[in-house]
């Protein structure tokens, strides 16, 4: 019954993609399935081996690496992450994360982590914003892979400017030591997966995984929806 009146509103308020506008089909949610398949997808998950992972070669001892998309400027992916990130769409973050949430539950190498934590934003900026577009992603994240999601163990202590215009050693020295751990006791022996939006050099998820790595028996493995 809630399904044939679903359908029925549609008719009248039609649901569209949030990449290219066009109406979704019943069992689509927020981003069709044609431009989910156009999107630029890496395939590192599935090796060790791969761009992302070589980011953190030599600066933090992280089990595994990976992004869902490349970035590319002008693509279908760059407005969805302007929806995420400035128009308040945590429904495109939350289904993003579900779908790279589904990728990794497929990996050997992604497959036993326990609890996903996203990179915090200061708490002032997160009060500005409304939200942490990092936490939308965890959820999805958690929501495929049925584990469970950590937002507030991992802070930030210190508000940082923002990283674009930066250079890596610049945008290294923006995060040095500026995230610690609330709980680490919640996190012993665990393996978890750090999440963020966009991995460009790695400086801001070095930062957190340094910080997580304090941790006893700790394994971080990281998660981006795109490398740029």
């Amino acid at each position: 019954m809630f399904g044939w009146f679903t359908d029925f509103l549609n008719l009248f308020y039609p649901t569209v993609c949030a990449a290219c506008g066009e109406r979704l089909a019943t069992q689509e949610k927020v981003i069709c399935s044609r431009c989910l398949v156009d999107m630029p997808k890496t395939h590192f998950h599935h090796h060790q081996d791969n761009p992302v992972s070589q980011l953190f070669w030599g600066r933090a001892k992280v089990e595994s690496a990976t992004a869902l998309f490349r970035f590319q400027k002008g693509s279908r992916f760059q407005e969805l992450l302007r929806l995420l990130k400035y128009k308040g769409r945590k429904d495109v973050g939350i289904e993003l994360g579900r779908q790279l949430g589904f990728e990794l539950k497929s990996s050997e190498l992604f497959n036993k982590v326990e609890v996903v934590i996203p990179v915090p934003l200061h708490p002032k900026r997160e009060k500005k914003r409304g939200y942490n577009q990092a936490n939308c992603i965890a959820i999805g994240i958690a929501e495929s892979m049925e584990i469970v999601v950590q937002s507030k163990n991992l802070f930030r202590n210190t508000a940082t400017e923002t990283q674009t215009k930066k250079s890596r050693i610049e945008r290294w020295k923006n995060v040095d030591s500026i995230f610690s751990i609330h709980q680490a006791s919640e996190l012993e022996n665990k393996h978890v997966l750090l999440v963020d939006d966009v991995v460009t050099t790695g400086a801001t998820l070095e930062a957190c995984a340094q910080a997580l790595l304090k941790v006893s028996g700790i394994k971080v493995s990281i998660a981006a929806l795109a490398m740029a």
